[in-house]
């Protein structure tokens, strides 16, 4: 058996999944028609890929395997990464997305374990978009409460103007503009149903609670204002005399 010293090759992975199918009583067949593995009975056929790592070619090849039988499956040793990581959730979305199955091998110290991870099966994009309807509906509450587009695509390690920060904002702008006000009078001038909250939480630190029901803006929220020139002139040409 393989240590963690000892370089893998991807026909490594071929005996223990020929074991496997073979103990279910498949015939199996390596490199037939550039195909690593076929994997046969009855009428059912079986294609695997084998690859050390998953990888977009390794996709594409997969899945031109689905010209010649709905069942293909990829096959890579076990990630060092956990599989309960995120990353890992992605890539088993992913797999069941292309309706391809993963087979994981792990080379123990005496011993190799195979895992079908995840089976070929068609995929329900209705049951998928159902699943998730609530992040859809926050995806196009987040939208509608942005005024503008101030956040370029692709962005890594920026900081995102999102809706909250927009009525962050809102709020900030008006104190600023109007002197102390009342949670009641700014949504009055339209900074919205969550206004309370954004004033009791105070997370960036730009109010000060003056007394019970009445705020005001903080000298750090005055400094940091300047930092959002198009926000604040949004809010001022939109502000209700």
């Amino acid at each position: 058996m393989k240590d963690k010293k000892v370089k893998l090759n991807e026909t490594d992975l071929y005996k223990p999944i020929r074991n496997y199918f073979t103990k279910q009583g498949f015939n199996v067949y390596g490199e037939v028609q550039h195909c690593d593995m076929a994997v046969i009975k009855d009428n059912e056929l079986i294609l695997i890929e084998l690859k050390l790592n998953l990888t977009v070619d390794l996709l594409i090849q997969a899945t031109k395997r689905q010209r010649l039988t709905d069942l293909v499956y990829v096959a890579i040793p076990k990630p060092k990464y956990s599989l309960r990581s995120k990353k890992w959730r992605d890539i088993l979305h992913l797999m069941r997305r292309l309706e391809l199955g993963l087979i994981i091998v792990q080379f123990l110290k005496s011993s190799t374990k195979m895992d079908v991870v995840v089976s070929p099966a068609p995929f329900d994009g209705t049951k998928s978009r159902q699943l998730n309807k609530k992040k859809r509906v926050q995806l196009l509450k987040e939208i509608e409460g942005r005024n503008g587009d101030y956040n370029v695509g692709g962005s890594n390690k920026t900081k995102i103007m999102t809706a909250y920060k927009e009525s962050c904002i809102h709020i900030a702008t008006l104190l600023a503009r109007h002197g102390p006000l009342s949670p009641k009078l700014l949504r009055q001038r339209g900074t919205g149903e969550k206004t309370l909250s954004i004033l009791n939480k105070n997370y960036y630190g730009w109010y000060d609670k003056i007394q019970r029901g009445l705020y005001s803006i903080s000298e750090k929220g005055k400094k940091e204002l300047l930092e959002y020139p198009e926000q604040v002139q949004y809010f001022i040409e939109h502000d209700p005399e």
